[in-house]
């Protein structure tokens, strides 16, 4: 049966969970304190990978690089790694829902080298940097495996690209387990569940968190001076990974 959307955690926890690190804190936690909780990092992220399992899986926002001297993400604590890539033309629509931005607003968020997150009671702050950034620091480092997957592959050749995945986590299985799996996972599954059940990682800035889940909606909805602007800012990224 597909899993509960409000049970992914069960496979895997994020790294800027705000509970998490007032588990390691010695005193009193701010999650506003970001300062403290770079100190804290390492911390938190040995405490998840010494929990003996045989693997974690971690999610994460976070840049592949430093922040106020702190390395956000440590080899040493990392075995491989797993980066999901999306066109930014289709990423701000998404981006704007969330952060309750307009367009323009999530356009220049993700071109400014000192975007991050904001904290709170649930997740502490994480540091983004550009999308040309983002994804440049993790698509070029060298210190651990790392596989590189598209969203658009993903609807497009969902068999093809999660079977690369698959294969490079070791995982066994067979063509009817993905298929399975594939189905259980699909957009329509997800929306048909948060319709039961609002979906704990929703935004408080819009009503549901799955959208569309589709490629080239842009073309629905951005204008082209705004098209033109992402497309100026990132098009050398862009274009190596075949969005232009």
């Amino acid at each position: 049966e597909p899993m509960p959307i409000n049970q992914v955690h069960r496979l895997g926890m994020g790294d800027a969970i705000t509970k998490s690190y007032k588990m390691v804190c010695k005193g009193p936690f701010n999650p506003a304190d970001h300062l403290l909780m770079l100190k804290l990092r390492n911390r938190v992220l040995r405490g998840i990978v010494s929990n003996k399992a045989d693997i974690n899986f971690i999610k994460s926002h976070n840049i592949k690089n430093q922040a106020f001297g702190h390395t956000l993400i440590p080899t040493e604590f990392s075995r491989a790694a797993v980066y999901i890539i999306r066109d930014p033309r289709d990423m701000v629509i998404s981006y704007a829902k969330h952060y309750g931005q307009t367009i323009d607003k999530a356009i220049d968020s993700v071109s400014n080298g000192d975007n991050t997150t904001a904290a709170n009671d649930d997740s502490v702050k994480q540091y983004l940097g550009t999308w040309s950034q983002h994804v440049e620091a993790w698509t070029k480092a060298k210190d651990v495996p790392l596989v590189v997957q598209r969203y658009e592959d993903m609807i497009d050749k969902p068999k093809e690209t999660f079977s690369e995945l698959l294969k490079f986590l070791g995982i066994p299985y067979d063509d009817a387990q993905l298929e399975k799996a594939i189905s259980f996972s699909s957009i329509g599954e997800m929306k048909k569940q948060e319709k039961v059940e609002p979906f704990i990682e929703r935004s408080s800035n819009s009503q549901t968190f799955f959208g569309r889940g589709t490629s080239g909606h842009w073309r629905e909805v951005l204008t082209a001076e705004q098209a033109a602007k992402i497309e100026k800012l990132h098009g050398k990224v862009m274009r190596k990974f075949g969005y232009l």
